[in-house]
This record gives C-alpha cells, structure tokens and sequence, in this order.
C-alpha cells in the first residue's frame, strides 16, 4: 500500500531507561550520553520521591543537550513517572504490610490515564490513575475494598508529596468511581456507553487512554478488552464523542489566522497550544482508532496502525506526526523557559517569541488538525 517505511513503529532502547528504577545505572551508559550520566551522578544513588521527581528538569536538560527530539523525551518523562509510581506503591504496600494490613487479599492492577499511558507526559503533569481489582464475592466487599482504598490513598498521597499533583477532577484509584473489581467495570462501561450523556461519554473517554503500570497485567488487558467491546458499537457514543472535539476548537481564527488569548491567557500574545492544538489532534485521532477498532495507545503508533488499518492515507499519517512532534516540541520548550523563570509551566506558549517560520508552520499544522478533526467527526 506504499506506506513509508519510518511509520512503523520500533521499540527503542531508550525505553529501557528507567525500565528497572527510578535511577538509571551509570555504569550501562557509554560515554556518547556523557551528559545524561552527568545528571544521573548529580541525582546520586538513592534519591527521594521528590528529589527524583525534581530531577525531571536536570534529566531533560541532559536529553535536550543529547539533540533527542521533544516526542522522544516526553516518552522518557513517562517512563520516570511511572518508575515514580511503582517506587511509591511499592512503599505504600510495603508500610501498610508492616501496620498489619497483611499483602494484597487479590491480584490487582493500577494503570496510568491520559497522556501519562500514551507516554506522552511533558513536565509537570497532574495525576490520572485508575485501578482494576480482580474479582471476588460480594461478602468481601467491605474488607477487600478496604484493602485497596488504603493502597490508593496512600500511593496517590506519596505522589503529590514528591510534586505530582492530586487529580483535580478525582480522576485517581483513591476514589471509588476509578477503583473496581473487573467485572464491576465491565458493568461500568456497559453504562457509559448506552447513551449519550456528557458526562459519561466523557469518563468512558479516559478509559480509552490506559496502560498498566504497577500489578497483573492482564487485568488491564481485561478492562481495555471492554473498553473496545463496548465503545465500537455504541453509536450514540460515539456521535457525543465526536461532538465533544468542539469543546477544544483549534486555535484558529475564522480566516486561518493564530488565535491568541482568550481565557485564563496569561498575555495577549499567548496560544493555548495544549488545549487548542494538541489535545484536538489527539483526541481526533483518538476518536479514529475507535472507529477503526485500533488497539495502540501512543498517537505516533496510533497514527500507523490507522494506516494499516485503512482509516488514513499513509502520507496524511506522516505528515500528522511530523505536526505532532512540533507541538510537542514547542510546548516542551516553552515548560522549560517558564520554569527557569519561576512561572508555572503549562499548556500556553508565546507567540511573540516564535520567529516568523515557526508561526508559519503552526499556522499550517493546526488548519492540519482542524480539516482532521471534521475527518473524524463525519
């Protein structure tokens, strides 16, 4: 079918970084990443919870002076936050046991939402988490729930205290709502998607951007299989999940121009560019790989397995990633000035620091996104 050959997706060694601790082994780098074991032997040997979180600027920093492009980056920041989150639920299952809670009554799983299980996270993300629970009889509800409460608050609190923050809309295992046995969610789900309501297509929505990352696998494997049982046929779902895109209009005005500010902006030259490049983009391909029945996670291998699976024109494909790895990089970029400034480091970017071929670029890869959006919509 002519697809390029660089859509395929390979795994990288890269990913195997932060695959044992939070704190990679000086001794397996060669001298080429001399700046990344700079950093490392700056972090020393048995960091905190926070001091390893902290790193983050230092390790991207050492990447940057590395030239790995921003899209790789953000795969690494992941991966150390979900090295951070093993280290505290381990600790978390660790003090409970010696309080007498005893080990785990089942097998159970936590997995990452959002951005953090697309390994798409850029500095500074707040939690998404949920938890599957393998099933048990009703009688042990109080006991076994219990059990994993405990577990959530506790890991989710160890978490924010080494600066990723709590979930704001309590998107978190610690609640309920996203902590369940499996056929509890399976049930869920089966709610969620049997109507068109906002709020629930947009809390099926979450669970379409999950991976494991401390427990039983399969667990995670169980739910995404209902996720993808469920979410394919439900139409009037998907025709809400489609309307929801507006709700993040690309930052265009209607005349192809850049639309700065606008609410929260903090000065009139800025562009949300997370909320209004990147989260359209992603959503809309999102929204795609449903209706193609896709299984992966990331955007990038979304973006191929679309190709493969007849959803997209393979140069279309590539020409979205590219699009992709530039937001990517922009935003990146604009985190890191932010934080050197002692600003928060969020979603928005300057465009009066852009120079006039990069406001061009944004220009054409956000008309990209938007004609991609009502793509997906139709």
């Amino acid at each position: 079918m002519g697809m390029p050959m660089h859509l395929l997706h390979r795994t990288s060694t890269w990913r195997s970084l932060f695959a044992d601790d939070i704190v990679p082994d000086v001794g397996r780098l060669p001298a080429l990443l001399a700046p990344l074991g700079e950093a490392i032997e700056r972090l020393g040997p048995t960091p905190s919870l926070a001091e390893a979180h902290a790193w983050q600027r230092d390790l991207v920093a050492a990447l940057v002076r590395l030239d790995l492009p921003a899209w790789r980056i953000s795969q690494l920041i992941s991966d150390h936050n979900d090295a951070l989150y093993r280290r505290a639920i381990e600790a978390s299952l660790v003090a409970m046991q010696e309080q007498g809670w005893g080990a785990p009554p089942v097998a159970f799983c936590v997995l990452t939402l959002g951005s953090a299980a697309r390994h798409e996270s850029l500095l500074v993300p707040d939690q998404d988490n949920a938890m599957v629970i393998a099933d048990y009889a009703d009688a042990r509800h109080t006991e076994i729930d219990g059990y994993f409460q405990a577990l959530g608050e506790r890991f989710t609190a160890a978490l924010d205290a080494a600066g990723i923050p709590l979930c704001p809309g309590h998107v978190m295992a610690r609640w309920p709502m996203w902590r369940k046995r499996l056929s509890a969610w399976q049930a869920q789900l089966a709610i969620w998607t049997a109507e068109r309501r906002v709020k629930r297509v947009q809390q099926a929505n979450i669970l379409l951007d999950a991976s494991p990352v401390y427990g039983e696998a399969a667990l995670a494997t169980g739910l995404v299989d209902g996720v993808m049982r469920h979410v394919p046929e439900a139409g009037l779902f998907l025709d809400e999940m489609a309307a929801l895109l507006n709700e993040c209009p690309v930052a265009l005005d209607r005349f192809g121009r850049l639309a700065a500010g606008g609410e929260g902006a903090p000065a009139e030259s800025a562009l949300d560019l997370k909320h209004r490049g990147l989260l359209p983009l992603v959503g809309a391909v999102r929204l795609l790989s449903v209706r193609h029945r896709v299984r992966a996670m990331a955007t990038r291998e979304r973006l191929a397995a679309l190709v493969m699976a007849g959803g997209l024109e393979a140069a279309l494909a590539a020409e979205l990633r590219r699009a992709l790895e530039r937001l990517q990089a922009l935003l990146l970029s604009a985190q890191r000035d932010a934080l050197r400034q002692g600003r928060i480091a969020d979603g928005w970017i300057a465009l009066d620091a852009l120079g006039e071929d990069q406001r061009l670029l944004l220009r054409h890869d956000l008309a990209l996104i938007r004609r991609l959006v009502k793509r997906a919509q139709a």
